[in-house]
């Protein structure tokens, strides 16, 4: 990883692993020797709620505050909270989309309405799309999609593959680490192969 600090943010809604995905990828970064922040969750974490999460990390982390347009990477776990989060991402910067929409509270209830067109949306803004849900699936274990996403940001991030793994081995129950595993493995791979085309 270069020296500057890399700003990603996690998103999603309560119920979805966005906090567990934030402990994998700070604990990571510093087994990599690199000085990480993480901010505050907001949003409440219960099912359902909205879950938004910054991970800071370089050599010298200076503060672990991130404004509008500052985020690397935005790693959304469904398309509308990627929606709601896209203006975090700055020009250039990487948006992963776990491609599932889940209907919040006032939409169920009809106080709001699902956002229109919100693939084509983030396709324009440069989102790579990925059916986590699918790849967790075929992994052996449908609650691993959070961890496929992870290694999706690991393509992505200059940290050894094996620092992920080790990671993963030791921050997720215990009878779930061959799944998740395989699920980081699939998240890594999906990247490489769409870069390596």
């Amino acid at each position: 990883m270069e020296n500057a600090t890399k700003t990603v943010l996690l998103c999603g809604v309560g119920g979805q692993g966005t906090i567990l995905a934030a402990d994998l990828l700070a604990f990571s970064c510093m087994k990599a020797g690199l000085q990480v922040k993480v901010s505050e969750i907001h949003g409440m974490a219960q099912r359902g709620g909205a879950v938004t999460t910054v991970v800071r990390v370089g050599e010298d982390v200076k503060s672990m505050v991130s404004d509008a347009g500052c985020a690397d990477v935005v790693v959304a776990f469904e398309t509308t909270e990627a929606l709601r989060n896209l203006p975090q991402l700055k020009e250039g910067g990487s948006l992963i989309v776990n491609d599932v929409a889940i209907r919040p509270l006032p939409v169920l209830t009809g106080a709001a309405s699902m956002p229109e067109n919100a693939r084509e949306r983030l396709r324009e803004a440069g989102a790579l799309l990925i059916d986590a849900d699918a790849i967790a699936r075929a992994a052996g274990n449908a609650k691993c999609a959070n961890v496929v996403l992870v290694g999706a940001l690991a393509a992505r991030l200059d940290i050894p593959v094996e620092v992920w793994e080790e990671t993963v081995a030791e921050r997720v129950p215990q009878k779930t680490v061959e799944a998740n595993l395989a699920a980081l493995r699939a998240g890594r791979a999906l990247i490489e192969n769409e870069e390596g085309e």
